[in-house]
């Protein structure tokens, strides 16, 4: 009768939406401000195996990751703003060829451990959303591998509004993968 309870989770404090904090290693004045931030979904792709009477849908072997999403206050002088523009604007060449080479010698905090190619054009970011617990503690980390902006939010300013709410951007990522771990990077 003792063992009824070993599968009860111990902990009955709720995930808080508002606990958490984001470091993205290329744009750290982004990270200062974020206010919203998401662990994307996944979906697991179906194959469909044929049989004479009903076709069976079973699981596949791609996993579609969704895009990951933060949105952040807009400082008065746009340097945060600014820190995602350049990054998207240096990977698409929109002027010339030289945008990405004074982009890439940018004053930023890199992971030097990259693959060769990689580091070379440093077009990526790795960022953690450190989730925190009910004593706003951090209780679990989200780690994504080789981030990069690929929307930016328009800034939109209207002069005929009343009530002053500060700007806030969306910026959307793509990445390679993310995982969940503990405090220590063990898997969750």
């Amino acid at each position: 009768m003792a063992n009824i309870f070993k599968n009860q989770i111990e902990n009955r404090n709720f995930l808080s939406p508002t606990a958490f904090k984001f470091i993205l290693n290329r744009a750290p004045k982004v990270s200062f401000f974020s206010n919203s931030a998401n662990i994307p979904g996944m979906t697991l792709g179906v194959a469909v195996q044929p049989t004479y009477l009903k076709d069976i849908e079973i699981p596949g072997d791609k996993i579609l990751f969704e895009d990951f999403t933060i949105r952040f206050l807009v400082d008065e002088d746009l340097k945060n703003y600014m820190e995602i523009h350049n990054w998207i604007r240096g990977l698409g060449y929109p002027e010339s060829l030289n945008d990405i080479t004074s982009w890439q010698k940018q004053d930023i905090h890199v992971d030097l451990s990259r693959k060769k190619g990689q580091k070379e054009l440093n077009l990526y970011s790795d960022g953690t959303l450190s989730v925190l617990n009910s004593s706003l503690n951090p209780n679990f980390l989200v780690k994504f591998k080789d981030l990069w902006p690929y929307i930016l939010s328009p800034v939109n300013f209207d002069a005929t509004d009343t009530n002053i709410e500060y700007f806030t951007a969306d910026v959307t990522f793509k990445y390679t993968i993310y995982e969940i771990t503990d405090l220590s990077g063990n898997p969750l």
